[in-house]
């Protein structure tokens, strides 16, 4: 069975092998209609269950014949410009190049002996990364497997720089829009239940700076440590940008800590339009990244950038069984010292040929056509009598939801706004997102890719109502 494993005499096997698979996916795409198909949990969970692992198949052309069945056939399709639901979306084909050949190669990114070159153009990206976002001559970095892991690194690096003599008494602020990698990362760290303090926002899902100082205030009070103030650049639910400049400005007058999770909206670091969104920015101690999220890239792809590269050391400690002091002593490149992780995949070779073939310039606009839709999007819902939504976009998601011409209760109304999000899924025409504001329910739409145009969201606004419409009449006649 060496035959199946990849050197120098099984290459026209790996050849083919790729081809073929390739072409499986390439056909899917080009024929995908909708963005998923009808199929249901409980059709293909026996599917699944009933294939017996211990029997292969011995053929790679009937293993795909499988996955065509299993998996290809009803997988969700973020290529489609139906596919509004965020999270992720359509990816630069530099980029997927770069994930077959990094996983093809199989170097890790811990020491300079395992990956050589690849070390070096992580650490190249790291710099470029900390140059857009104007961290500074100090600033470094790593490349990491999404903004959770990013934040959890971060937080780590902010507890161990307050060194807080009774680490019960530290707290992290940060918004009530912020993502919930937050708390996660603060349990992972051994933080009390009561650590994570909820900052209040605006109705556009933004922290409002007046309640972030009268937070710190409160701790100072209390004997309480605040060790970071998480600001977002690109929230959860509104994709909405915190007052970054004003933050950092309360963060200097405090000495705390600022993390900004720039997960979401690291998009306007390559626009040559909306930069100024993330103004203040480069006054962060520590920013997440995940370009998977905003600049096209296949999952994951994200990065935690420093101002100080010395507050990496935190990390350095974890990792003594790869020896990084001694590589740095002998001045050998390593990222070991860096990371949580051991090995570690190459996964900033997505971004470099992504940048190398398309440029920062043409990602960025890509990205500037997705905010122009979310804009002509916000335009076309404000004025359609069906929906009411909450704000307009900073970023390219728009929060809103259908309010029927009928008097109903709002109960009833998140009820519609929850079956047509359900109902939408389940045809496989279109794919939402959920939201909340304040105590009601609410839908979202995450646009990620450049192909969806107004005449797209029209179609899916539509979509929308027909179904709340449906329920709310089924409604009706069950309650005469």
């Amino acid at each position: 069975m060496r035959s199946h494993l990849l050197n120098d005499t099984t290459t026209e096997r790996y050849r083919a092998s790729v081809t073929e698979g390739v072409e499986r996916v390439a056909a899917r795409i080009a024929a995908a209609a909708r963005p998923r198909t009808t199929v249901q949990a409980d059709d293909l969970s026996p599917r699944v269950a009933a294939v017996d692992l211990d029997a292969p198949l011995h053929d790679t052309v009937a293993a795909l014949d499988e996955l065509e069945e299993l998996y290809l056939r009803d997988a969700v399709y973020f290529h489609h410009p139906h596919h509004l639901a965020g999270g992720d979306g359509p990816v630069a084909i530099p980029g997927v190049l770069g994930e077959a050949v990094l996983s093809a190669v199989n170097s890790s990114l811990d020491t300079w002996d395992r990956s050589a070159g690849g070390t070096l153009i992580e650490r190249r990206l790291v710099d470029w990364a900390a140059e857009r976002i104007g961290l500074g001559p100090a600033a470094d970095g790593v490349f990491t497997s999404g903004g959770d892991q990013s934040d959890l690194q971060a937080l780590l690096l902010a507890r161990e720089e307050a060194a807080a003599d009774d680490p019960r008494t530290l707290r992290v602020l940060t918004s009530a829009g912020a993502r919930p990698g937050i708390r996660k990362a603060a349990k992972l760290l051994g933080l009390g239940p009561d650590a994570v303090i909820a900052v209040p926002t605006d109705r556009a899902g933004r922290l409002q700076t007046v309640a972030l100082v009268r937070e710190l205030e409160r701790c100072a009070r209390e004997g309480l440590a605040p060790m970071a103030v998480v600001a977002t650049a690109g929230t959860a639910d509104f994709g909405s940008v915190d007052p970054l400049s004003h933050i950092a400005e309360v963060c200097a007058r405090h000495g705390v800590w600022l993390h900004v999770d720039a997960a979401h909206g690291c998009g306007p670091l390559v626009s040559r339009t909306r930069r100024h969104l993330l103004d203040g920015i480069e006054r962060a101690d520590s920013v997440t990244v995940d370009f998977h999220a905003s600049l096209f890239q296949p999952a994951g792809c994200a990065a935690l950038l420093v101002r100080d590269a010395a507050t990496l050391r935190h990390a350095t400690d974890l990792t003594e069984h790869l020896d990084p002091r001694r590589a740095a002593q002998e001045r050998v490149p390593g990222q070991a010292g860096k990371s949580l992780q051991g090995t570690r995949r190459f996964d900033a070779l997505k971004l470099w040929l992504t940048l190398r073939v398309m440029g920062a310039d043409a990602v960025g606009d890509l990205f500037d056509e997705v905010c122009g839709t979310a804009a002509r999007g916000f335009d076309l819902i404000a004025a359609d009598p069906r929906f009411d939504v909450v704000a307009e976009p900073q970023l390219a998601t728009l929060v809103f939801r259908y309010i029927p011409a009928v008097i109903c209760s709002p109960a009833d109304i998140d009820r519609a706004n929850l079956y047509a999000r359900k109902a939408l899924f389940a045809s496989g025409d279109a794919v939402v997102a959920g939201a909340r504001a304040g105590e009601r329910r609410y839908l979202k739409l995450a646009l990620r890719n450049p192909r969806t145009t107004a005449a797209d969201l029209t179609a899916v606004l539509d979509l929308i109502a027909g179904h709340a419409e449906q329920y709310l009449g089924e409604s009706l006649v069950r309650a005469s």
